[in-house]
């Protein structure tokens, strides 16, 4: 079973590397975008079947370890492979 874990700066956190990186779009002549949020992407493998029990332990990981629940929220897609 795969887990994919999408984390972002809360919406009303500063993103220095967003707003960097829509400033160099914004150069190479990309006028039309509004906005850039940059975040964290990561795709987990487990050795479990059980996806209330996959989900959980990945909602748990986050909370403790990956995500910043402070300044950060993320989102959880469950994939049977």
């Amino acid at each position: 079973m795969k887990v994919r874990i999408h984390i972002m700066l809360k919406s009303n956190v500063l993103d220095p590397q967003g707003k960097a990186v829509s400033n160099a779009l914004h150069h190479l002549g990309y006028s039309t975008l509004n906005d850039v949020r940059q975040g964290k992407y990561l795709e987990i493998d487990f050795r479990e079947s059980n996806t209330a029990k996959v989900r959980r332990i990945a909602e748990q990981m986050c909370r403790e370890f990956l995500a910043n629940t402070v300044i950060e929220d993320f989102t959880i897609d469950v994939v049977c492979v």
